[in-house]
Parts: C-alpha cells; structure tokens; sequence
C-alpha cells in the first residue's frame, strides 16, 4: 500500500505534444514521486526494496521509515 499527498488542484490534458518520442507512448504517475507529474519521471526506481507493510516519506530523494505511533 502506498500513501501519496498530491497537491494538484484539477486535471491535465494530454494531447499528441504528450507523447514520448522514445517509447511513443505517455507514461502517467502512478506513484506520486515524478517531479514532472502527471507524467513519469522514473523516480518510482527509488521504491525498490521497499518492505510490505512499512510507512515511508520520501522528500528531496531520499527516503525514510515513518514511525507510527500506536496507542492501545
């Protein structure tokens, strides 16, 4: 599970203009770290080895363990 803030405030259109010239298909955020949302950056690499179940924040690339607090 994966728990993105987004701070987008409407759609994007994409059009013709959108399309990668290398791979000729557009590639959309799925994971919220792109800088150039709403389309793919690569910066979704920076997840792998993440572990099931674990929180993190990722800021300024880099990534962290969030510690929940939990309260009985």
């Amino acid at each position: 599970m994966r728990e993105v803030t987004h701070e987008a405030t409407g759609p994007v259109r994409l059009d013709a203009s959108d399309i990668d010239e290398e791979y000729g298909d557009i590639a959309v955020c799925m994971c919220g770290l792109s800088d150039d949302r709403p389309f793919c950056d690569g910066s979704h690499r920076a997840t792998e080895g993440e572990e099931p179940g674990v929180r993190y924040k990722y800021e300024g690339g880099e990534r962290r363990r969030v510690n929940l607090l939990v309260e009985d």
